[in-house]
Protein backbone atom coordinates (compact mmCIF):
# COMPACT_ATOMS: atom_id res chain seq x y z
CA UNK A 1 0.00 0.00 0.00
CA UNK A 2 2.86 2.37 0.70
CA UNK A 3 3.85 2.20 -2.98
CA UNK A 4 0.40 3.24 -4.22
CA UNK A 5 0.42 6.77 -2.78
CA UNK A 6 2.98 8.23 -5.22
CA UNK A 7 1.07 6.66 -8.11
CA UNK A 8 -2.20 8.22 -6.92
CA UNK A 9 -0.56 11.63 -6.53
CA UNK A 10 0.95 11.47 -10.00
CA UNK A 11 -2.41 10.51 -11.52
CA UNK A 12 -4.48 13.11 -9.69
CA UNK A 13 -2.16 16.11 -9.73
CA UNK A 14 -2.32 16.80 -13.49
CA UNK A 15 -6.15 16.66 -13.32
CA UNK A 16 -6.21 19.13 -10.45
CA UNK A 17 -3.90 21.49 -12.28
CA UNK A 18 -6.11 21.32 -15.39
CA UNK A 19 -9.35 21.87 -13.48
CA UNK A 20 -7.94 24.94 -11.73
CA UNK A 21 -6.78 26.52 -14.98
CA UNK A 22 -9.24 27.92 -17.50
CA UNK A 23 -7.22 27.95 -20.74
CA UNK A 24 -9.03 30.79 -22.46
CA UNK A 25 -5.73 31.61 -24.14
CA UNK A 26 -6.32 28.63 -26.47
CA UNK A 27 -9.58 30.19 -27.63
CA UNK A 28 -7.82 33.55 -27.97
CA UNK A 29 -5.18 31.93 -30.19
CA UNK A 30 -7.93 30.54 -32.40
CA UNK A 31 -9.49 34.00 -32.68
CA UNK A 32 -6.12 35.35 -33.78
CA UNK A 33 -5.86 32.65 -36.44
CA UNK A 34 -9.36 33.41 -37.72
CA UNK A 35 -8.67 37.15 -37.81
CA UNK A 36 -5.94 36.36 -40.31
CA UNK A 37 -8.61 34.93 -42.61
CA UNK A 38 -10.95 37.92 -42.34
CA UNK A 39 -9.27 40.23 -44.81
CA UNK A 40 -9.38 42.99 -42.20
CA UNK A 41 -9.58 43.53 -38.44
CA UNK A 42 -11.73 41.48 -36.07
CA UNK A 43 -13.07 42.40 -32.65
CA UNK A 44 -14.71 39.82 -30.39
CA UNK A 45 -16.49 40.11 -27.06
CA UNK A 46 -17.34 36.86 -25.27
CA UNK A 47 -19.08 36.52 -21.90
CA UNK A 48 -20.33 33.23 -20.48
CA UNK A 49 -23.50 34.22 -18.65
CA UNK A 50 -23.66 32.75 -15.19
CA UNK A 51 -19.95 32.12 -14.65
CA UNK A 52 -19.06 35.58 -16.09
CA UNK A 53 -15.90 34.20 -17.72
CA UNK A 54 -14.87 36.68 -20.39
CA UNK A 55 -12.61 36.95 -23.39
CA UNK A 56 -12.12 40.22 -25.23
CA UNK A 57 -10.16 40.12 -28.48
CA UNK A 58 -9.29 43.64 -29.67
CA UNK A 59 -11.92 44.43 -27.08
CA UNK A 60 -11.15 48.14 -26.74
CA UNK A 61 -10.87 48.89 -30.45
CA UNK A 62 -13.63 50.88 -32.11
CA UNK A 63 -15.63 49.25 -34.92
CA UNK A 64 -18.53 50.52 -37.05
CA UNK A 65 -21.72 48.93 -35.73
CA UNK A 66 -23.73 49.24 -38.96
CA UNK A 67 -27.19 47.77 -38.22
CA UNK A 68 -26.03 46.24 -34.94
CA UNK A 69 -26.66 49.71 -33.49
CA UNK A 70 -30.34 48.92 -33.70
CA UNK A 71 -30.09 47.07 -30.36
CA UNK A 72 -29.51 50.22 -28.27
CA UNK A 73 -32.20 52.00 -30.30
CA UNK A 74 -34.64 49.22 -29.39
CA UNK A 75 -33.68 49.36 -25.72
CA UNK A 76 -34.28 53.11 -25.46
CA UNK A 77 -37.56 52.86 -27.38
CA UNK A 78 -38.83 50.27 -24.87
CA UNK A 79 -37.60 52.35 -21.94
CA UNK A 80 -39.76 55.20 -23.21
CA UNK A 81 -42.72 52.81 -23.43
CA UNK A 82 -42.08 51.87 -19.80
CA UNK A 83 -41.95 55.57 -18.90
CA UNK A 84 -45.42 56.05 -20.41
CA UNK A 85 -44.30 58.33 -23.25
CA UNK A 86 -46.27 56.19 -25.73
CA UNK A 87 -47.49 52.62 -26.06
CA UNK A 88 -46.36 49.78 -28.26
CA UNK A 89 -49.79 50.02 -29.88
CA UNK A 90 -49.24 53.70 -30.78
CA UNK A 91 -49.77 54.10 -34.53
CA UNK A 92 -47.24 55.95 -36.68
CA UNK A 93 -48.44 57.14 -40.08
CA UNK A 94 -45.85 56.39 -42.75
CA UNK A 95 -45.15 59.29 -45.11
CA UNK A 96 -43.39 59.05 -48.46
CA UNK A 97 -40.50 61.02 -46.92
CA UNK A 98 -40.06 58.22 -44.35
CA UNK A 99 -38.92 55.76 -47.03
CA UNK A 100 -35.16 55.42 -46.74
CA UNK A 101 -32.56 53.39 -48.67
CA UNK A 102 -31.18 50.02 -47.69
CA UNK A 103 -32.79 46.97 -46.14
CA UNK A 104 -36.54 47.02 -45.79
CA UNK A 105 -40.03 46.26 -47.01
CA UNK A 106 -42.06 49.26 -45.81
CA UNK A 107 -41.96 50.78 -49.31
CA UNK A 108 -44.17 47.92 -50.52
CA UNK A 109 -46.88 49.13 -48.17
CA UNK A 110 -47.04 52.55 -49.78
CA UNK A 111 -48.97 51.51 -52.85
CA UNK A 112 -51.97 52.84 -50.95
CA UNK A 113 -51.99 56.11 -49.02
CA UNK A 114 -52.62 56.32 -45.29
CA UNK A 115 -50.52 53.36 -44.13
CA UNK A 116 -49.90 53.38 -40.37
CA UNK A 117 -47.82 50.94 -38.34
CA UNK A 118 -47.66 50.50 -34.59
CA UNK A 119 -44.49 51.10 -32.59
CA UNK A 120 -44.42 47.33 -32.04
CA UNK A 121 -44.62 46.72 -35.82
CA UNK A 122 -41.75 49.13 -36.43
CA UNK A 123 -39.64 47.54 -33.68
CA UNK A 124 -40.10 44.08 -35.17
CA UNK A 125 -39.32 45.28 -38.71
CA UNK A 126 -36.15 46.96 -37.45
CA UNK A 127 -34.88 43.94 -35.52
CA UNK A 128 -36.19 41.03 -37.61
CA UNK A 129 -35.32 42.12 -41.15
CA UNK A 130 -33.24 45.25 -40.43
CA UNK A 131 -35.72 47.55 -42.18
CA UNK A 132 -33.97 50.92 -42.41
CA UNK A 133 -37.12 53.00 -42.82
CA UNK A 134 -38.52 51.40 -39.66
CA UNK A 135 -35.21 52.01 -37.91
CA UNK A 136 -35.21 55.73 -38.54
CA UNK A 137 -38.79 55.97 -37.27
CA UNK A 138 -37.80 53.90 -34.20
CA UNK A 139 -34.87 56.27 -33.60
CA UNK A 140 -37.34 59.17 -33.49
CA UNK A 141 -39.60 57.23 -31.10
CA UNK A 142 -36.56 56.52 -28.92
CA UNK A 143 -35.96 60.26 -28.61
CA UNK A 144 -33.06 60.54 -31.04
CA UNK A 145 -29.31 59.99 -30.63
CA UNK A 146 -29.00 62.25 -27.57
CA UNK A 147 -31.45 60.20 -25.51
CA UNK A 148 -30.06 56.89 -26.75
CA UNK A 149 -26.50 57.90 -25.87
CA UNK A 150 -27.70 59.23 -22.52
CA UNK A 151 -29.07 55.76 -21.73
CA UNK A 152 -25.76 54.19 -22.75
CA UNK A 153 -23.71 56.60 -20.65
CA UNK A 154 -25.98 56.02 -17.65
CA UNK A 155 -25.14 52.33 -17.86
CA UNK A 156 -21.38 52.86 -18.22
CA UNK A 157 -21.39 52.00 -21.94
CA UNK A 158 -19.44 55.05 -23.09
CA UNK A 159 -17.66 53.10 -25.85
CA UNK A 160 -20.94 52.83 -27.79
CA UNK A 161 -22.18 55.83 -29.75
CA UNK A 162 -25.39 56.08 -31.80
CA UNK A 163 -25.28 59.28 -33.84
CA UNK A 164 -27.08 59.15 -37.19
CA UNK A 165 -30.23 57.71 -38.73
CA UNK A 166 -29.52 55.04 -41.30
CA UNK A 167 -30.14 57.39 -44.22
CA UNK A 168 -27.37 59.75 -43.06
CA UNK A 169 -25.05 56.85 -42.20
CA UNK A 170 -25.44 55.32 -45.68
CA UNK A 171 -25.17 58.74 -47.33
CA UNK A 172 -21.89 59.52 -45.57
CA UNK A 173 -20.51 56.09 -46.44
CA UNK A 174 -21.32 56.71 -50.11
CA UNK A 175 -19.83 60.20 -50.05
CA UNK A 176 -23.01 62.30 -49.87
CA UNK A 177 -22.62 65.32 -47.61
CA UNK A 178 -25.59 64.87 -45.26
CA UNK A 179 -25.94 65.96 -41.64
CA UNK A 180 -27.43 63.67 -39.00
CA UNK A 181 -30.46 65.93 -38.46
CA UNK A 182 -31.01 66.68 -42.14
CA UNK A 183 -34.18 65.52 -43.90
CA UNK A 184 -33.80 63.99 -47.34
CA UNK A 185 -36.37 62.18 -49.43
CA UNK A 186 -35.64 59.05 -51.43
CA UNK A 187 -35.72 60.86 -54.79
CA UNK A 188 -33.19 63.47 -53.66
CA UNK A 189 -31.00 60.77 -52.10
CA UNK A 190 -30.94 58.71 -55.30
CA UNK A 191 -30.20 61.80 -57.40
CA UNK A 192 -27.19 62.67 -55.23
CA UNK A 193 -26.00 59.07 -55.12
CA UNK A 194 -26.10 58.75 -58.92
CA UNK A 195 -24.06 61.97 -59.27
CA UNK A 196 -21.15 60.59 -57.21
CA UNK A 197 -17.94 59.71 -59.04
CA UNK A 198 -15.85 56.65 -58.17
CA UNK A 199 -13.05 58.66 -56.56
CA UNK A 200 -15.44 60.42 -54.17
CA UNK A 201 -17.01 57.11 -53.20
CA UNK A 202 -13.63 55.44 -52.65
CA UNK A 203 -12.43 58.29 -50.42
CA UNK A 204 -15.68 58.22 -48.43
CA UNK A 205 -15.41 54.45 -47.94
CA UNK A 206 -11.86 54.79 -46.59
CA UNK A 207 -12.88 57.54 -44.16
CA UNK A 208 -15.97 55.70 -42.95
CA UNK A 209 -14.17 53.35 -40.55
CA UNK A 210 -12.22 56.27 -39.06
CA UNK A 211 -15.42 58.21 -38.34
CA UNK A 212 -16.05 57.86 -34.59
CA UNK A 213 -19.82 58.10 -35.06
CA UNK A 214 -21.99 55.00 -34.75
CA UNK A 215 -19.12 52.90 -33.49
CA UNK A 216 -18.57 50.61 -30.51
CA UNK A 217 -15.95 48.46 -28.88
CA UNK A 218 -16.66 44.72 -28.78
CA UNK A 219 -16.39 44.88 -24.98
CA UNK A 220 -19.20 47.36 -24.50
CA UNK A 221 -21.54 45.70 -27.01
CA UNK A 222 -21.01 42.48 -25.03
CA UNK A 223 -21.74 44.35 -21.79
CA UNK A 224 -24.90 45.81 -23.35
CA UNK A 225 -26.18 42.31 -24.09
CA UNK A 226 -25.25 41.16 -20.59
CA UNK A 227 -27.22 44.03 -19.02
CA UNK A 228 -30.17 43.23 -21.28
CA UNK A 229 -30.08 39.51 -20.42
CA UNK A 230 -29.84 40.22 -16.69
CA UNK A 231 -32.88 42.50 -16.78
CA UNK A 232 -30.95 45.63 -15.84
CA UNK A 233 -32.13 47.72 -18.80
CA UNK A 234 -35.81 46.83 -19.12
CA UNK A 235 -38.56 45.33 -16.99
CA UNK A 236 -39.14 41.55 -17.30
CA UNK A 237 -41.94 41.94 -19.85
CA UNK A 238 -39.93 44.09 -22.25
CA UNK A 239 -36.70 42.16 -21.68
CA UNK A 240 -38.52 39.01 -22.78
CA UNK A 241 -40.11 40.86 -25.71
CA UNK A 242 -36.83 42.17 -27.11
CA UNK A 243 -34.97 38.89 -26.63
CA UNK A 244 -37.83 37.01 -28.31
CA UNK A 245 -37.58 39.30 -31.34
CA UNK A 246 -33.80 38.82 -31.45
CA UNK A 247 -34.21 35.03 -31.30
CA UNK A 248 -36.41 35.35 -34.41
CA UNK A 249 -33.96 37.55 -36.35
CA UNK A 250 -34.14 36.60 -40.04
CA UNK A 251 -30.84 38.06 -41.25
CA UNK A 252 -27.33 36.61 -41.07
CA UNK A 253 -28.09 32.91 -41.17
CA UNK A 254 -24.50 32.22 -42.21
CA UNK A 255 -22.91 34.24 -39.40
CA UNK A 256 -23.20 33.31 -35.69
CA UNK A 257 -25.66 30.53 -36.55
CA UNK A 258 -23.76 29.41 -39.64
CA UNK A 259 -22.13 26.18 -38.42
CA UNK A 260 -23.66 25.73 -34.99
CA UNK A 261 -25.53 22.46 -34.43
CA UNK A 262 -28.95 22.49 -36.13
CA UNK A 263 -31.64 23.98 -33.92
CA UNK A 264 -29.26 26.06 -31.80
CA UNK A 265 -31.12 29.18 -30.65
CA UNK A 266 -29.33 32.53 -31.07
CA UNK A 267 -30.72 35.94 -30.09
CA UNK A 268 -28.81 38.30 -32.37
CA UNK A 269 -28.60 41.35 -34.62
CA UNK A 270 -26.47 41.64 -37.71
CA UNK A 271 -24.85 44.63 -39.39
CA UNK A 272 -23.28 45.13 -42.82
CA UNK A 273 -21.90 48.10 -44.73
CA UNK A 274 -18.86 48.32 -47.00
CA UNK A 275 -15.92 46.50 -45.40
CA UNK A 276 -17.89 45.96 -42.20
CA UNK A 277 -19.72 42.71 -41.38
CA UNK A 278 -21.04 42.05 -37.85
CA UNK A 279 -23.16 39.73 -35.80
CA UNK A 280 -23.92 40.42 -32.15
CA UNK A 281 -25.80 37.91 -30.05
CA UNK A 282 -26.42 35.39 -27.30
CA UNK A 283 -26.00 31.68 -28.05
CA UNK A 284 -27.97 29.04 -26.13
CA UNK A 285 -25.79 26.10 -25.08
CA UNK A 286 -27.30 22.64 -24.60
CA UNK A 287 -28.04 21.01 -21.26
CA UNK A 288 -26.85 22.96 -18.26
CA UNK A 289 -23.98 24.67 -20.08
CA UNK A 290 -25.89 27.98 -20.01
CA UNK A 291 -25.69 30.85 -22.49
CA UNK A 292 -22.78 32.72 -24.01
CA UNK A 293 -22.62 36.21 -25.47
CA UNK A 294 -20.67 36.33 -28.73
CA UNK A 295 -20.02 39.70 -30.36
CA UNK A 296 -18.10 39.55 -33.64
CA UNK A 297 -17.23 42.73 -35.53
CA UNK A 298 -15.20 42.85 -38.76
CA UNK A 299 -13.98 46.08 -40.34
CA UNK A 300 -11.82 47.14 -43.30
CA UNK A 301 -12.20 43.74 -44.91
CA UNK A 302 -11.08 43.24 -48.50
CA UNK A 303 -12.81 39.86 -48.99
CA UNK A 304 -16.42 39.13 -49.89
CA UNK A 305 -19.24 39.29 -47.36
CA UNK A 306 -19.77 35.54 -47.77
CA UNK A 307 -16.14 34.89 -46.83
CA UNK A 308 -16.39 37.20 -43.81
CA UNK A 309 -19.51 35.37 -42.70
CA UNK A 310 -17.55 32.12 -42.61
CA UNK A 311 -15.05 33.74 -40.23
CA UNK A 312 -17.89 34.85 -37.95
CA UNK A 313 -19.40 31.36 -38.08
CA UNK A 314 -16.12 29.70 -37.10
CA UNK A 315 -15.61 32.15 -34.22
CA UNK A 316 -19.12 31.35 -32.97
CA UNK A 317 -18.50 27.60 -33.25
CA UNK A 318 -15.16 27.83 -31.43
CA UNK A 319 -16.90 29.80 -28.66
CA UNK A 320 -19.79 27.33 -28.52
CA UNK A 321 -17.50 24.29 -28.27
CA UNK A 322 -15.25 25.89 -25.68
CA UNK A 323 -18.02 26.71 -23.23
CA UNK A 324 -20.03 23.57 -23.97
CA UNK A 325 -17.14 21.39 -22.78
CA UNK A 326 -16.09 23.77 -19.99
CA UNK A 327 -19.43 24.85 -18.50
Amino acid sequence: MRNLLPIIVLCVSPFLLFSQTDPLHHLEEELGRLEGLSGGSVGVGIIHLGSNRQLMFNGEQSFPMASSYKIPIAVKLLQRVEAGDFGLDTLVEIQESDIHPGSGTISRLLNDPGVALSAHNLLELMMLISDNSATDLCMKLAGGPEMINGMLMKNGLNQISVDRPTIALIANWLGIDMQADEEMGMAEFMEKAEALDEETQAQANQLFTKDVRDQSSPRHLAYLLQLLWEGKLLNPEHTELLLDIMYRCETGGGRLKGILPPGTAVAHKTGTIGGTTNDVGIIDLPGKAGHVICVVLIKDSSITVAEREKVIAHIARATYDYFLFRP
